[in-house]
């Protein structure tokens, strides 16, 4: 943290206790990814109850949803492993479709998403070039 964003967050613990709060509990939550399991288990478990008491309802309604995916947070933790190279592949997939808006053909928009999602490179006609992804 740079020594000027540490003077903006003292300034808000200052003004606003509600919104400092907010922010080390984000910071606490974050922590949680940042360990291993038997440390990032407790760490969660420190987070769960003092999310559960801050009189924050954003922060009380997280916590009981963190309560409800506890095991696959933990497996999360234990596995080392998430769902976000799949997440990026949707996303992907649905910029593609957007840019596809007008394709008179559902089997170019499928053969755009196929090579948008895939490792071919493409040779263009000109200077050589190599297109590896087209965005």
């Amino acid at each position: 943290m740079t020594e000027k964003q540490r003077a903006k967050l003292e300034l808000i613990a200052k003004k606003d206790n509600r919104l400092y709060r907010a922010y080390l509990l984000k910071e606490e939550l974050r922590l949680v990814f940042h360990h291993g399991l038997d440390a990032g288990k407790e760490q969660l478990d420190h987070f769960i109850k003092w999310a559960q008491h801050c009189r924050i309802p954003e922060f009380v309604e997280l916590q009981r949803k963190i309560r409800r995916h506890y095991d696959a947070i933990l497996a999360t933790l234990e596995h080392k492993l998430s769902n976000a190279r799949i997440e990026a592949v949707n996303n992907k997939i649905k910029l593609t479709i957007r840019m596809a808006y007008g394709f008179r053909d559902i089997d170019n928009m499928m053969g755009m998403i196929m090579l948008r999602c895939s490792d071919i490179e493409v040779n263009l006609p000109w200077k050589g070039q190599i297109l590896t992804h087209i965005c």
